[in-house]
């Protein structure tokens, strides 16, 4: 059986190691044939790094090493020079940014054995070592970039850095436009999609494929993969729970995604369903961000954006829908045209995520006692399977009474219906209940349901002296089923 390709993103390694290879090079010919400058943004751990080495090994590798796949008898492989740009590290400041511009630049001047006179300026370096590798061999170069926008993103809570390596990158990047005569192809791929003026200008031939349907599954498994290349590994596993868990990504195609790290680590773990995409990375931006705005969580079950927000990262003016859209934490969960014009309606991409995120923002919100938390939880369950109204309202008031007082010292977030509504939300979802939130009805609009078993709880939240019980009453959304209940918190 063929092996696992965990952290694996040498796409040479998976050929000649028997490791699973999902088919991704119709996209790469597709891309190839029809176009000189591409980019594409993707989520972390998306399999972009795996892709984009597929290209440097069409480009430079022997065809041999397609034999089997989708590539191989409808390309010839001309071979051209490949220059590979990948921002590793942490780099915090302009200094580091450069210098590890230059250790790149030095590192393709040994593969090539070149030498260049530049020393001081690094797109001035990249340019004339673009021009002599070209002289040198006699083929137009292609140019492979990864995590384009890491330097931005190390420091994206730092606007004057961050502002610094845009500037430093649009330099670096103009360099492409410039040496168009000796290129032959460029890829640009990393996390967040800034706008063309910002980060790529003047390159007017750069095309953005992060959205377009053709493009939908170049990363990414589907459904198909796991009944077909990890068909023996996922022998007796029930696949629909696998797709409640980590299907749902959406980039305009007809079928969702699996982000492949989930993946490969649930196969690899004996099939324990965890949060293993979630957990390579802490969303602490955000939560910065929800502290600026009295977002409501519950709206990102059903967030209704245009197409600039899902295509525009500012770093003066961070949209949160924008990075969390962007950094994989929403995806497209519906498109709607309206005059003219597309909206999208944005949603947590599936289970792991909406848990993982809510339960993460809750220890912001409440103490960071995750012991009592999950005792809270246990025990709200055994309330509502067994409908003991009394003991429910005792642990929601519970619940509240966690909240850190600090949490609220510097700003008002307490006295919007929505940060209740927020934590109620965020404990339900990061628990793993099932919920339904701002549930519409031909009565009106559900604030909250949760849904256990056979057992169905409706929850209106209200603030201050607004009657609850009349506007369920009005909405007449209990009528002939129970009688509502009412505490406050």
């Amino acid at each position: 059986m063929e092996k696992l390709p965990i952290g694996i993103q040498s796409f040479r390694k998976i050929r000649e190691g028997n490791f699973v290879y999902v088919d991704k090079t119709k996209y790469a010919l597709d891309l190839l044939e029809s176009y000189q400058y591409v980019f594409l943004a993707r989520p972390r751990r998306f399999g972009k790094s795996l892709f984009l080495n597929t290209l440097k090994e069409i480009f430079e590798g022997p065809k041999e090493l397609f034999k089997g796949l989708y590539i191989y008898d409808k390309y010839d492989f001309p071979k051209h020079p490949v220059i590979r740009i990948s921002w590793a590290g942490n780099l915090k400041t302009l200094d580091e940014i450069k210098s590890t511009a230059f250790a790149i630049l030095r590192s393709h001047e040994r593969k090539f054995d070149i030498t260049c006179d530049e020393r001081k300026v690094p797109a001035a370096c990249l340019k004339e070592l673009i021009e002599r590798i070209y002289y040198k061999f006699k083929a137009k170069v292609v140019v492979l970039v990864d995590e384009y926008d890491k330097p931005i993103l190390d420091n994206i809570e730092e606007v004057n850095a961050a502002r610094e390596a845009r500037e430093f990158l649009r330099g670096f990047y103009s360099v492409i436009k410039d040496a168009d005569e000796y290129l032959r192809f460029a890829f640009i791929t990393g996390v967040s999609r800034f706008s063309r003026v910002s980060i790529f200008s003047g390159i007017n031939n750069l095309v953005d494929i992060s959205l377009n349907p053709k493009f939908a599954y170049i990363c990414g498994y589907l459904h198909e993969n796991l009944t077909h290349e990890f068909k023996e590994y996922l022998k007796g596993v029930d696949l629909e729970k696998v797709r409640r868990w980590y299907n749902g990504y959406n980039f305009l195609g007809h079928e969702k995604l699996y982000n492949p790290f989930d993946i490969l680590l649930f196969i690899d773990s004996g099939f324990e369903f965890k949060n293993y995409w979630f957990e390579t990375a802490t969303p602490s931006f955000l939560i910065k961000l929800l502290e600026r705005k009295t977002y409501n969580l519950i709206c990102f079950e059903h967030l209704e954006v245009d197409e600039k927000i899902l295509s525009s990262f500012d770093v003066e003016r961070p949209d949160l829908e924008t990075i969390m859209f962007q950094s994989g934490y929403l995806t497209i969960k519906q498109v709607k045209h309206i005059l003219h014009k597309n909206r999208y309606v944005l949603a947590f991409p599936n289970m792991e995520v909406r848990m993982s995120f809510n339960d993460y923002l809750l220890d912001y919100l409440l103490l960071k006692d995750r012991y009592e938390k999950q005792k809270l939880a246990d025990f709200l369950y055994e309330v509502l399977r067994n409908e003991r109204l009394k003991d429910l309202e005792k642990a929601l008031k519970a619940l509240f009474g966690n909240i850190a007082y600090t949490n609220f010292v510097k700003n008002s977030l307490s006295k919007y219906e929505g940060f209740y509504g927020s934590v109620f939300y965020a404990f339900w979802a990061g628990a793993g209940f099932e919920v339904i939130p701002e549930d519409i009805t031909s009565q009106g609009r559900i604030d909250l349901t949760v849904i256990l078993e056979d057992k169905v709880y409706i929850f209106e939240f209200k603030v201050h002296d607004e009657d609850p019980l009349r506007q369920i009453e009005q909405k007449n959304i209990m009528k002939n089923t129970c009688t509502p209940k009412l505490f406050t918190v």
